[in-house]
Order: C-alpha cells, then sequence, then structure tokens
C-alpha cells in the first residue's frame, strides 16, 4: 500500500501508456480489415504491382525497389542499435543526466531507480522495434526471391495460377511493411516515453498525442485521400 501511494502517478501513467501502446496497435490492426486506411490502400498497390510485373520479362525494376524498401528498414535497424547504446551509456551516467532533468521547469522529484526504470522502458521499446525491423528486413528478402522465381509471360501459365503468384508475393511485401510501420509506431512512442522523465502527466499527454497523430496519419491524412482518387484501387 505504501508503494502504490507513493508512486500512484507513475503507475497511472504506465498504465496509460500501456494502454495507448498496445490498444493502437490492436486497433489498427483490426481495423486494418474493415476501413481504408495506409496499410489496406497499400496492399492494394502492391497487388498492382506483381500483377504487372508478372507481364514482365525484365523484373530488374521491381528488386530495385525491392531493394530501395531493405536500405530504408536498414537504415531504421543500424539507427536503432546506435540509440541502444547510447541509452545504455545513459545508465552509466544517471547522476549527471537527472541534473539536468532537475533543471527542467515542473520537472517531477525522480529517484535513481525510477530513471533506470524508465531508461529500462525506452531500451524494451527500441529492442522491440529493433526486431521488428530486422525481420522486415528479412521478409522484403524473401519478397526479392518470391520476385526472381515468378513465372515469366512465355510460361503462359492460366490466370487463376498468375493471380495467386500475384497475391502471394504481394502477401509478403505487406507483412514485411507492416513489421516496419510497427517498428515507426514504436519510435513515435518512445518520443512519448521521454516526457515521462519530465512529469508523469506530460507523458500520459504525449501518449495521447501519438495515438491521436497516427490514427490521423493512417485513417484520414491527405495522402490515403491521395491514394485512394485512382479508380482501380478503389475496385
Amino acid at each position: 500500500m505504501d508503494f502504490l501511494r507513493l508512486h500512484w502517478i507513475n503507475l497511472l501513467a504506465l498504465g496509460w501508456f500501456l494502454l495507448c501502446f498496445r490498444g493502437y496497435m490492436t486497433y489498427a490492426r483490426i481495423k486494418a480489415h474493415t476501413t481504408p486506411c495506409l496499410a489496406s490502400v497499400m496492399h492494394l498497390y502492391r497487388l498492382e504491382w506483381m500483377r504487372h510485373m508478372l507481364m514482365r520479362d525484365n523484373r530488374v525494376p521491381d528488386t530495385t525497389a525491392i531493394a530501395n524498401l531493405e536500405r530504408t528498414v536498414a537504415f531504421f535497424a543500424s539507427t536503432t542499435i546506435l540509440i541502444l547504446a547510447g541509452l545504455m551509456t545513459l545508465l552509466n551516467v544517471s547522476d549527471e543526466a537527472m541534473n539536468i532533468v532537475r533543471d527542467i521547469p515542473y520537472a517531477y522529484p525522480l529517484s535513481a531507480g525510477e530513471w533506470e526504470l524508465k531508461l529500462l522502458l525506452l531500451i524494451l521499446l527500441f529492442v522491440y522495434s529493433f526486431f521488428k525491423f530486422t525481420w522486415s528486413l528479412r521478409q522484403y528478402g524473401f519478397s526479392s526471391v518470391m520476385i526472381g522465381g515468378a513465372p515469366v509471360p512465355s510460361e503462359s501459365l492460366n490466370e487463376q495460377r498468375l493471380q495467386a503468384h500475384a497475391a502471394r508475393i504481394a502477401d509478403m511485401t505487406s507483412l514485411a511493411a507492416n513489421n516496419f510501420n510497427i517498428g515507426l509506431r514504436t519510435y513515435y512512442f518512445c518520443v512519448a516515453v521521454l516526457g515521462w522523465f519530465i512529469n508523469p502527466w506530460l507523458f500520459m499527454l504525449l501518449s495521447g498525442t501519438v495515438v491521436f497523430v497516427l490514427y490521423r496519419r493512417e485513417f484520414v491524412s491527405l495522402a490515403l485521400q491521395t491514394m485512394m482518387m485512382s479508380t482501380e484501387v478503389e475496385r
């Protein structure tokens, strides 16, 4: 009871953050099956891409596009390693960092144990995003192999088999993109965690703000409206 009385505000902030983090991830995954969003509309574009790819003998532009996507994911994966190294370093200089935070106006009193726990949360989130980025990287590699093994027009396969090939490759590229997207969302929520070092109320405000920003970008953004202008994709 004493622990709850002393740390209720931090426990409340952490619970609200976990609700925002897991809640939005679950909501976005379920809602994508019934509502147009960036993930669902982009999957339709990938499906059209793979259908056109099967009509071409030259697959170099397609593998080049996959390689460009891989480079983006690899950049974030390597950046995450550098961030983790920086966070591990902060664990060794906690006193100096805590003194800097104490000078910030409206900063909440912070003990060494609380500081380390908050750093641990950041480390766990970045580790989670690293696994998502590397898994996305591997899945893009799988997509390259599937494109390389796709039938060429001279094989004269029936339409049903061609559509099945296109759907499989599109599904794999969408899996890779979704894992990359989850890694990016985690980065957004890590920004919210930075507010916890200053004030738990700021942490809760930033957590809710991240959910709002992610929802607007994925479900009601101008980019989504622009992609939905294509009548082919809408069908």
